[in-house]
């Protein structure tokens, strides 16, 4: 049975994309890593990169070539800031050199050894494939996988003994919807309180709330960022950022310095009917700029859906509950991360297997279930709603304008979240016991329609918008 924590789907990263750029830096490293273990670290002499399927037909408009190039120098998508990116890159870009784990040179030209490759690997629609030169004429080559919200794998592992064990950790094992009820219901519990002894088999009650705090406040850091900040998405598609313009237009004339201090500010503006829904798409519109922008944000579960969740949250705080503190932020997460789980263990959260449904339904569904806990839902009306969120968003596709996080990706952030605040009101409006479709059926729904679709609807640009639409300012 397969264990996922709350720190597993929310993951703080680089943006664009969190299979497409957190997943390939996160290859990088483990590729540091394997070599270090290895011992061969100090005789590399040289070090190449193919990529495959859709990494390699979107590649470039997900920076997934500056991500592997990031990842190999050893730098941290968590910690390195922002503004020093670009220096790195370039350095790379002009010089041909590159400092392997911070530490070796070597040189390295991006253009000849980062192979963007069109054919699929077999396991997995996001593959690359890292090869070192050693001094003595060896070479050594490994195979990772990106499979959606920054997992990382190689094939072999999915079925190792290693993972098993790590897999059954949790006292309170879940794989499905039904066994989330069954276990709320034994126990009498809500379904943050269950999921708060799981994720305490892993880590200190002051580890967890440190850990979620950091998540909530990278959000608030991330809306606050991105509705203060105007002018052109990078990329060529010459996007203009909306959340300054409409965030201007919200948020009135009380002072403030600190995205701490612009929470309290907006709780403070009195919200009328028209304009909620307008601070719900400002939010979301808000992450997904600072994304598209390879700005800081939370995958939830990707980087591509990132805004949802913080959208919707907000929406919580500064709409239904003046008063929310940490503790509400926490079940928040808590039940948010779960279903997005039982998700990617019976489906997928990865666009290139699954199509948009797998980003910005589930999110939709995440953030729908976590809104009607706080709002008082029954464990039942929680699941409700992530059905409902989820049921109107099958079948949608990925096809991204240019290859970039941007058209219609960031608008569809603020559908999602919309979706999620109308699907958690309909479960708390509704007894769970007339229910004709069960959460478990939508999430094997969703799985067979993934299955289904056609891959020029899988994060490729080969279809939709994205061959539809001609954008002459480019």
């Amino acid at each position: 049975m397969e264990c996922i924590s709350v720190f597993d789907m929310l993951k703080i990263g680089v943006g664009p994309s969190s299979s497409h750029t957190l997943g390939p830096w996160r290859a990088a490293e483990r590729f540091l890593g394997e070599l270090l273990e290895k011992k061969v670290f100090p005789s590399i002499t040289h070090v190449k990169i193919d990529v495959y399927g859709s990494l390699s037909l979107t590649g470039k408009g997900h920076a997934t070539d500056l991500a592997i190039m990031l990842g190999l120098t050893g730098a941290d998508p968590v910690t390195i800031p922002i503004e020093n990116i670009s220096s790195i890159i370039n350095g790379i870009q002009e010089n041909k050199k590159l400092l392997l784990n911070n530490c070796l040179e070597i040189s390295f030209d991006p253009n000849l050894d980062i192979m963007f490759k069109r054919e699929f690997l077999p396991f997995h629609a996001n593959g690359l494939t890292f090869s070192a030169n050693l001094s003595n004429g060896k070479l050594i080559r490994e195979t990772y996988y990106s499979i959606g919200g920054g997992f990382v794998v190689k094939e072999e592992l999915k079925l190792s003994e290693k993972k098993r064990e790590v897999f059954n950790s949790f006292p309170f094992s879940i794989e499905k919807g039904e066994d989330l009820l069954a276990a709320c219901k034994k126990e009498n519990k809500s379904i943050s309180q269950l999921i708060l002894i799981n994720e305490r088999s892993l880590r200190s009650d002051a580890e967890i709330d440190q850990g979620l705090k950091q998540i909530w406040n990278t959000m608030l850091e991330c809306m606050f960022i991105g509705c203060h900040t105007e002018g052109k998405l990078p990329g060529g598609l010459n996007v203009r950022r909306r959340a300054y313009d409409t965030h201007l237009k919200l948020k009135g004339d009380l002072p403030y310095s600190t995205p701490q201090e612009w929470l309290v500010t907006i709780r403070q503006t009195k919200v009328k009917f028209r304009s909620i829904l307008k601070w719900v798409s400002c939010f979301a519109l808000s992450v997904n700029e600072v994304n598209a922008s390879l700005g800081r944000v939370v995958t939830a579960p990707t980087n591509g859906s990132a805004g949802v969740i913080p959208a919707v949250l907000m929406y919580y705080m500064v709409i239904e509950n003046h008063k929310a503190s940490f503790e509400h932020i926490k079940q928040f997460l808590l039940v948010a991360g779960e279903i997005g789980s039982i998700f990617k263990k019976g489906a997928t959260i990865s666009a290139a297997m699954g199509g948009c449904q797998a980003e910005i339904g589930v999110s939709s569904a995440m953030a729908a279930a976590a809104l009607t806990e706080l709002m008082g839902g029954s464990p039942e009306q929680v699941l409700m709603a992530a059905e409902i969120a989820m049921e109107h968003h099958l079948g949608l596709t990925c096809d991204p304008i240019g290859g970039l996080v941007q058209i219609p990706c960031i608008e569809r952030n603020c559908m999602g979240a919309i979706k999620a605040i109308n699907a958690a009101e309909l479960a708390m409006d509704s007894d769970p016991a007339n229910a004709k479709v069960p959460l478990d059926k939508v999430v094997n729904t969703m799985w067979e329609t993934a299955k289904d679709m056609s891959h020029k609807y899988k994060e490729t640009s080969k279809g939709g918008l994205a061959v539809g639409v001609f954008i002459t300012d480019c």
